[in-house]
């Protein structure tokens, strides 16, 4: 029985974190070689339906949830105006959750007509959300954060995948970056989930955004619980059980700084993980083989990736069951081995080279899931709050 709970714990964390990816790159292939076939076949005229489909460019609200972002308000709004897309076509709109240090001030000051401010007391960023979406003008809602710059082109890059009629969100790609540090940590594991994000757009499943850059259509957006912690995942994913596609723009990119306080970006990464529990009431659907492609998606990329902590619980009681075996005896000497590169990781025992890189990676992972685990326990007393707190930065 020892041996049966290990080795399900193993795969099932071996396929959220490796099988997963390479099932979808496999699957890309087989998927690129059939179109290949097929554009040979009807002699291109694929590519000149995408032509004859595009037409008048959509109406675009960039809507931005803002709370007290005095010290980057100013930056978002000359990023945002100075986008790439037609002027008469476009508008920002900040919804501010009852800030307190000028943030509205300084979007009043705005002189630009495109640049409105709905103000409200504080609520939480879905109150915002909820209040902004249905007031936008725009046939395309993009949502962003105020500490995200955007480039130039991004949303043009967005929006051309809603001439497709079947694609009801699009979630851009999302760099982040350390000001003081050249290899960061999440930085590295940002990349790896964009990775899985390509793969999973290209067959229209995207399993939730980011929240620094996606785009909607309006006409989608059903009010959400005022409640709802991790709004940037649950929007998308009520879209895709909807029956639309969520697909991925890896050319629409924007660009957001990390924070320096681990303490703070523990308690963010905790506080995402309470809204993802959370999430699994809001979107039924998903949960179901019913779901086909997406339901797979959704269990693959996320819940067994939110059942990480329990399953390398389970490997490791289990393993001491069975060091009889030499095999046994090594699987156990690797955990422990783990483990101790993410003490050194911790303490910063190494400080330079390939050694600290490895230390730090397996700390971020370790403390990776113990926030999930953290993040399940505020779940079950219900005791996290949606309103939210921007995190510093350096």
């Amino acid at each position: 029985m020892a041996e049966v709970f290990f080795w399900c714990a193993a795969l099932l964390l071996a396929h959220t974190y490796f099988l997963y990816p390479l099932i979808l790159f496999a699957m890309d292939g087989g998927a690129q070689v059939a179109q290949n076939i097929r554009a040979m076949r009807s002699g291109g005229r694929a590519g000149r339906q995408e032509a004859r489909r595009a037409g008048p460019k959509s109406s675009v609200s960039l809507v931005v949830a803002a709370y007290n972002e005095a010290s980057c308000i100013q930056q978002k709004l000359e990023n945002s105006l100075a986008l790439d897309y037609p002027s008469e076509k476009f508008e920002v709109l900040i919804g501010s959750d009852g800030s307190t240090d000028g943030t509205d001030d300084l979007v009043r000051k705005c002189p630009d007509a495109r640049v409105r401010l709905s103000p409200a007391p504080r609520a939480g960023k879905t109150t915002v959300l909820n209040r902004c979406i249905p007031l936008a003008k725009g046939d395309i809602v993009v949502l962003s954060d105020a500490n995200t710059m955007i480039e130039p082109d991004a949303i043009e890059k967005l929006v051309r995948h809603f001439d497709d009629p079947e694609v009801g969100a699009v979630c851009g790609k999302l760099n982040l970056y350390n000001p003081t540090k050249q290899d960061y940590e999440e930085s590295a594991y940002w990349s790896y989930e964009s990775l899985i994000k390509m793969y999973e757009g290209r067959r229209g499943a995207v399993v939730g955004a980011n929240g620094g850059l996606y785009a909607i259509r309006r006409t989608l957006f059903t009010e959400l619980p005022p409640s709802t912690i991790v709004d940037d995942f649950v929007i998308p994913l009520r879209i895709l059980e909807k029956g639309y596609k969520v697909v991925y723009e890896e050319q629409a990119v924007a660009h957001e700084e990390t924070t320096e306080d681990y303490g703070k970006e523990f308690g963010r990464r905790a506080r995402i993980a309470a809204g993802n529990f959370q999430s699994l009431r809001m979107v039924p659907g998903l949960l179901l083989p019913t779901a086909g492609f997406p339901a797979f998606a959704f269990w693959s990329h996320k819940l067994l990736r939110w059942c990480a902590p329990a399953l390398m619980g389970v490997a490791l009681v289990a393993n001491l069951f069975l060091l009889d075996s030499m095999f046994y005896r090594f699987t156990l000497f690797g955990q422990a081995l783990f483990y101790a590169l993410a003490y050194l990781g911790k303490v910063g025992a190494l400080k330079t080279g390939t050694a600290k890189r490895v230390t730090s990676v397996a700390y971020y992972f370790v403390t990776m899931n113990l926030a999930i685990v953290v993040g399940f326990w505020r779940f079950l007393r219900n005791s996290q709050r949606a309103a939210w707190d921007r995190t510093a930065r350096a």
